[in-house]
């Protein structure tokens, strides 16, 4: 018996991402390893680049990151001096993670490496912009389904 063919394409959809954020990785790995960095860290990193400054446990979801690698990566980023942690002024319960000048030229020096290994890719002009709408509202619906949140440690 064949299986329906809706389960058959979500089958496909799931071996195409896994498939493809493996050979990011991948690539992506090859481009840092010359700079010494992690893609963990290069991930935290373009994170704090907003300038905003993050809180743990944000960073921790947005990185997919469990909270004790986070933390011995976000030590290691202060022990390099390429990271500062700060008192909220709006919560003094809370601590913020941002990237000092040093931080900050490091990544933007990794952000142009990993746009140029990007770029000698031979995608269409408006692809990158597609590919990445699509991702959001793929995981914007993900995020929304009764598996999801019956899946996630706040459920």
């Amino acid at each position: 018996m064949s299986e329906p063919p809706a389960v058959h394409r979500a089958h496909d959809l799931v071996g195409l991402l896994t498939r493809a954020e493996r050979l990011s990785v991948r690539r992506l790995r090859a481009v840092l390893s010359e700079t010494g960095c992690s893609v963990d860290a290069w991930r935290v990193m373009s994170l704090l680049a907003d300038g905003e400054g993050h809180g743990m446990t944000a960073i921790a979801e947005c990185v997919l990151l469990p909270p004790p690698t986070l933390t011995r990566l976000g030590d290691q980023l202060v022990d390099d001096g390429g990271a500062r942690r700060r008192v909220d002024p709006l919560d003094r319960r809370r601590i913020l993670v941002h990237l000092t000048p040093r931080g900050m030229e490091f990544w933007r020096h990794l952000d142009e490496r990993v746009r140029a290994s990007w770029e000698s890719l031979p995608a269409g002009a408006g692809d990158d912009e597609l590919l990445g709408a699509l991702l959001r509202r793929l995981i914007t619906e993900l995020e929304g389904t009764p598996a999801d949140r019956a899946a996630s440690p706040a459920a």
